[in-house]
């Protein structure tokens, strides 16, 4: 039965695409929930105050513009007003970007990390994605769920300030420190047939239509608007400006760069208390 729902699902898809061109953008809210579990002796008030400065980093508004064969996945950028305050590396500069090729098989994110330009390119590997016949409506669309495991690279930039890296690392005196384990990460997708584009938010496509509602891990990214024109040509360029890297090569960067600010909180952190005594 599910092999029958695919290759229709398919056979429709291909129609469509065969008969229209598609360019369009879609606006995507995306929310993320902060595991509170490494501040749990943070007195209530001082949780509500950090999550409010947190939330220019955890709420965010995207554009993604697409035609059949490209796209590019942008943040919009807020400007903050007087005395606004958060961690500045939670902000768009107006320059990221994760553009998609499906003729290249060719994914660029176009970030500014550390105060660096890079450019993190990397071939497009099919994602292994999981067929489910459940629908639901998201406006006026009828979607399809689609499920996929993975492993999560993403910046845990929340354990740069938790003092369990401090426990973590009085015990690798006493025993040598294991490889980390890889992180997984469980993804939902909702996707339309109706908008025949093989395209989706973040790093995420390969489906048989848009993706217009993605759930991964803590962060829930729902499409709110969708524009289409049949008759416009899109143009949507390549970034070009920026270091050139691998994904294994950015994130030996980050690795590295995470570790030199992590020492460095956590021993402004020590003299802190040093002087109180």
């Amino acid at each position: 039965m599910k092999s029958l729902f695919t290759i229709l699902l398919t056979l429709a898809t291909f129609s469509l695409f065969s008969q229209s061109n598609f360019n369009g953008k879609a606006i995507y809210m995306s929310k993320t929930s902060m595991d509170m579990s490494r501040f749990d002796k943070m007195p209530e008030q001082r949780k509500k105050q950090m999550m409010a400065r947190f939330k220019s980093f955890l709420e965010k508004t995207y554009t993604l513009s697409f035609n059949k064969t490209t796209s590019s996945f942008k943040e919009d950028v807020v400007l903050e007003g007087p005395g606004a305050s958060g961690p500045s590396w939670g902000r768009s500069n107006g320059q990221g970007s994760i553009y998609k090729s499906l003729t290249d098989k060719k994914m660029i994110e176009d970030v500014e990390q550390f105060s660096k330009r890079f450019l993190v390119t990397e071939t497009m590997e099919p994602l292994a994605w999981e067929l489910g016949i459940e629908t639901k409506k998201i406006g006026n669309y009828t979607c399809y769920k689609a499920t996929l495991v993975k492993e999560d690279t993403k910046i845990d930039w929340g354990s740069m300030f938790s003092r369990r890296g401090n426990d973590q690392k009085k015990d690798s005196t006493k025993t040598k420190a294991a490889e980390p384990e890889k992180k997984l990460l469980n993804v939902t997708a909702w996707y339309t047939p109706q908008i025949p584009v093989s395209a989706g938010p973040d790093v995420y496509w390969g489906l048989l239509g848009l993706i217009l509602e993605l759930n991964a891990g803590r962060t829930t990214m729902l499409c709110t608007e969708v524009s289409i024109s049949a008759n416009e040509v899109l143009e949507i360029k390549e970034p070009t400006k920026g270091e050139k890297v691998s994904r294994e090569e950015y994130t030996v960067i980050v690795k590295r760069k995470t570790e030199e600010l992590k020492e460095r909180f956590q021993g402004n952190g020590r003299r802190g208390r040093e002087r109180r005594f």
